[in-house]
């Protein structure tokens, strides 16, 4: 039987906590149409197929890694900046490198940074972190594990 780790069901409500997030979602996939901003429920949702980096496949070169649908869900954005990145380009892929996050002078608030492959970025302005990220689907095979060089 084949060894299948659980779906992730994280939180970060700080720079430690985002930073495993950034991990787990390095690489994950998303049209930019997936990317969702509620200025009047003050939050960021991004939908992604995110590679599953905590699976032995995962963790070896070699053998078939696996990709899962996740929604990644950011609370308390007070706005959102896009840049190099056309939002009407509903069908456009994007893929995600890392989150990054600069406190502000005031604690907890600051600014979370989504970097995308090709110089595309958002910045968030949040009032704090509140952040989850949720596996929503079964894992599917993938042929094409991400690669970076040393």
């Amino acid at each position: 039987m084949a060894e299948t780790a659980k779906p992730l069901r994280l939180l970060a409500q700080d720079a430690e906590d985002l930073a495993v997030l950034s991990a787990a979602l390095q690489d994950a996939v998303a049209k930019i149409g997936d990317i969702r901003w509620d200025a009047q429920g003050r939050t960021l949702t991004l939908a992604c197929n995110r590679f599953r980096w905590e699976t032995p496949a995962g963790k070896k070169s070699g053998k078939q890694g696996e990709r899962v649908r996740s929604a990644l869900q950011f609370g308390d954005v007070a706005g959102v900046q896009a840049r190099n990145l056309r939002r009407d380009a509903k069908g456009a892929i994007v893929e995600l490198l890392s989150i990054g996050f600069e406190p502000a002078e005031e604690a907890p608030a600051g600014v979370v940074t989504l970097t995308f492959a090709g110089g595309g970025d958002l910045r968030l302005s949040v009032d704090c972190l509140d952040v989850a990220l949720a596996d929503v689907s079964e894992p599917w095979a993938t042929p094409r594990t991400p690669g970076h060089a040393d």
